[in-house]
């Protein structure tokens, strides 16, 4: 069975930073892309940025330059380290597994499995 447990979120000041993590467990795959996603209540859930099984990566416009997306294959385990953040970023965050990644996607439906989503909440 694949889990994905998310970490990390929290409670910070605009500005401030945070490193999510997603331990991926129970599965197989070789060649999967992991991504993260984020929504607010009320509004459809976004993607935030995406890391193919080669490391390529693929961010939204709204975080370029502030988030970074990494994966350490020994831990199975996809970071999220997210700087400058702003009161707008808060959100629950996602990450997601894409068991066959033809190509790096933005789209929610690509993804198979989920993790249950960590709180981030950023104040002014």
């Amino acid at each position: 069975q694949v889990q994905l447990l998310e970490s990390g979120g929290g409670l910070v000041e605009a500005g401030g930073s945070l490193r999510l993590s997603c331990a991926v467990s129970g599965h197989t795959f070789v060649r999967f892309a992991m991504g993260w996603f984020r929504q607010t209540p009320g509004k459809e859930r976004e993607f935030v940025a995406a890391i193919n099984w080669d490391n390529s990566d693929s961010y939204a416009d709204f975080v370029k330059g502030r988030f970074t997306i990494s994966r350490d294959a020994g831990k199975n385990t996809v970071y999220l380290q997210m700087n400058s953040l702003k009161p707008e970023d808060t959100a629950t965050f996602y990450c997601a597994l894409n068991r066959a990644p033809y190509h790096l996607s933005r789209d929610e439906y690509d993804y198979d499995y989920w993790g249950q989503g960590t709180q981030v909440t950023v104040s002014s």
